[in-house]
């Protein structure tokens, strides 16, 4: 795979113990919208040569209309009860890297699926990177109203305490999303026990 991917036989080592130490479960990114989860999600899920999936993106798939149009037809609740479907469906394929929509972790149900099947790893971003990062997209359906930035504070109030109950906690800020997926790599391996020694060099790295 060295030789392949061009990554040192040291990182190819390092991958390959976190996933044997993974088992069967998945690494399930949470976490709210904008904070990265998809394009760390693919970074992470390259370095460590796992499948890689979207949670939001799989439900799509499978309604057949985008998340917008669901939310408009259905609402919300009957969004989430197809989220929670097919998020427990997903974790029941093995091993993997999922991102999942920024409302998931909120439900005790898909959060004991997650438990039970995976790793949570919380990508927390701070107001401003995440209004920076969402205003760029149309594609949200709870900020659709006259007052996106009370909306992103209100469920930042919400949901930090509930994403708070992930297993990893990993602060998401304008780096390379090589640079958070190494930070990622680096949690699990303290996460399962498996982490190295720190070295001087290392900890001075750090």
């Amino acid at each position: 795979m060295a030789g392949d991917t061009g990554r040192s036989p040291e990182i190819e080592a390092r991958a390959r113990r976190v996933t044997a130490a993974l088992g069967a479960r998945s690494i399930v990114l949470v976490g709210m919208m904008g904070a990265g989860k998809t394009t760390v999600g693919k970074r992470l899920a390259q370095k460590l040569d796992l499948h890689f999936l979207d949670a939001d993106h799989e439900i799509e798939r499978a309604a057949a209309k985008t998340i917008p149009e669901i939310f408009a037809e259905h609402g919300e609740a009957y969004f989430r009860d197809g989220e929670r479907r097919v998020i427990q469906r997903i974790l029941a394929d093995g091993k993997q890297v999922l991102a999942t929509g920024g409302g998931a972790f909120m439900r005790a149900e898909t959060r004991a699926t997650i438990a039970e099947t995976g790793i949570s790893v919380w990508l927390k971003a701070e107001f401003d990177v995440l209004m920076h990062r969402v205003r760029r997209k149309s594609n949200r359906p709870l900020l659709q109203n006259p007052d996106p930035e009370g909306t992103l504070r209100r469920l930042i109030d919400e949901r930090y305490p509930v994403y708070a109950l992930a297993d990893i906690t990993i602060l998401s800020r304008d780096v390379p999303h090589d640079v958070i997926a190494d930070e990622i790599i680096a949690a699990l391996e303290r996460h399962l026990g498996i982490a190295a020694p720190a070295t001087n060099a290392s900890k001075g790295a750090e």
